[in-house]
């Protein structure tokens, strides 16, 4: 399947300066959204490909900032670029701490707003790609049995096969044959490629005991 083609989302309730910022991106061959508010955005929901927005600080209701942390805080993850016409220091650092790409003062380079705007979409590309791999991770575990998962949870610290069979209560043939099972359906090519995984997956180790 061939990637959606990329979207600039461009909030701004100034209409001159959508305009403006409409024909440059559209002028470098890019798909452009252009909307008044946070709310509209909101209405009309995200594109489906790569996806960056430009988005002025000051706007009416719901502010850039504030839109910038609800997003945070619900785990959505949008490249943004903030611009403004007055913006300060602690405006600015509150911005970029927020994960913000850049913080452009109009009036801005349009050298510059390119970009910025060609790092957004590279960062989302990127985390699109790193979502997908996780996903295709998910899938696999969940076809792991309970007691698969149980021992895979163990062998991934480190735990020999001895010792995971003492901690569960089973016999080492017994995770010996679990232990294969894991490999293959989780597709591991070797113990620390399995690891690596489950780091990915985030997996609980309560479970696992030192020696």
């Amino acid at each position: 399947m061939t990637e959606a083609q990329p979207t600039i989302v461009v909030i701004d309730d100034d209409p001159d300066v959508r305009g403006s910022l409409g024909g440059l991106l559209r002028s470098v061959g890019l798909q452009v959204r252009l909307m008044a508010s946070v709310a509209e955005f909101l209405k009309s929901g995200r594109p489906d490909g790569p996806t960056c927005l430009i988005l002025d600080v000051r706007l009416p209701g719901r502010s850039g900032l504030d839109f910038q942390r609800e997003l945070s805080a619900a785990n959505i993850h949008i490249p943004i670029i903030f611009i403004t016409g007055h913006g300060d220091i602690p405006m600015t650092v509150q911005a970029m701490k927020g994960g913000a790409i850049e913080f452009l003062t109009k009036p801005f380079r349009d050298h510059d707003m390119l970009e910025a705007v060609q790092l957004g979409l590279a960062r989302d590309r990127a985390w699109r790609e790193s979502e997908k791999a996780l996903a295709v991770l998910r899938a696999r575990y969940d076809t792991l049995t309970p007691r698969e998962r149980e021992v895979m949870a163990l062998v991934v610290t480190g735990r020999l096969n001895k010792q995971s069979a003492a901690d569960i209560g089973i016999s080492e043939i017994t995770v010996k044959i679990h232990r294969g099972q894991v490999m293959r359906k989780m597709q591991a090519s070797s113990l620390p490629d399995l690891a690596r995984m489950a780091d990915r997956l985030k997996l609980a180790k309560e479970n696992s005991q030192t020696p």
